[in-house]
């Protein structure tokens, strides 16, 4: 039972990992978007949050993502006047997506993945000697 309980754990971080990458993988998609009309606002950023569930069955807690919020830090800005989005100034609003800081998230995104991964894999081997111990 302890096994499951290993495995349960790992699967809802490793679940809440890739939902952590796909919202990061959007940002930076999204970094250098900008808004359709002059003044308006281009993509802003978001944040993935995580939450704690327990789950009654295995009697552990598991994590999930939560709600994925939105960046409220200013917008960044560049002067060109020939770009359609461009306002009176010749300002166009640029997202408040930086891509190192998105490159960072993303690879401990990813190490965190990983240590999930060889946690279930790491259980499945344990529990597999286990059987061959019981079989001998």
């Amino acid at each position: 039972m302890d096994f499951l309980r290993t495995i349960a754990v790992a699967a809802s971080g490793l679940k809440a990992q890739s939902g952590r990458m796909r919202v990061i993988a959007e940002n930076i998609a999204n970094a250098d978007s900008t808004a359709a009309t002059p003044g308006a606002d281009p993509y802003r950023r978001r944040i993935p949050t995580f939450v704690e569930r327990l789950d009654r069955e295995l009697g552990v807690r598991t994590v999930e993502l939560g709600r994925v919020q939105e960046d409220q830090s200013d917008f960044r800005s560049r002067f060109d006047p020939g770009h359609p989005a461009a306002d009176e100034d010749g300002q166009v609003k640029l997202p408040n997506v930086s891509s190192l800081v998105e490159s960072m998230d993303m690879r401990e995104a990813q190490r965190s993945y990983e240590a999930n991964l060889n946690l279930v894999n790491a259980t499945r081997r344990m529990l597999s000697r286990t059987i061959d111990i019981l079989r001998a």
